[in-house]
């Protein structure tokens, strides 16, 4: 498999994942959104750096143990 087509399969897992709650639960989706419009700006950060940091472990531990 080559770099694009990995690319293109991990953005299709992420628009299947970002689809499923709003899909089977849209009140509580919406309710999640809600909550996170109340948040501030370094939390979003925060909670956007812990998802960017888990992100980069996933790949590598893939990429290690893949071999």
């Amino acid at each position: 498999m080559s770099w694009g087509d990995l690319l293109l399969v991990g953005l299709a897992l992420l628009l299947i994942f970002e689809g499923v709650l709003p899909l089977l639960a849209p009140r509580l989706w919406r309710e999640t959104m809600q909550q996170a419009m109340a948040l501030t700006d370094g939390q979003l950060r925060f909670l956007g750096l812990l998802a960017f940091i888990g992100g980069l472990l996933l790949l590598l531990l893939v990429h290690f143990f893949s071999s």
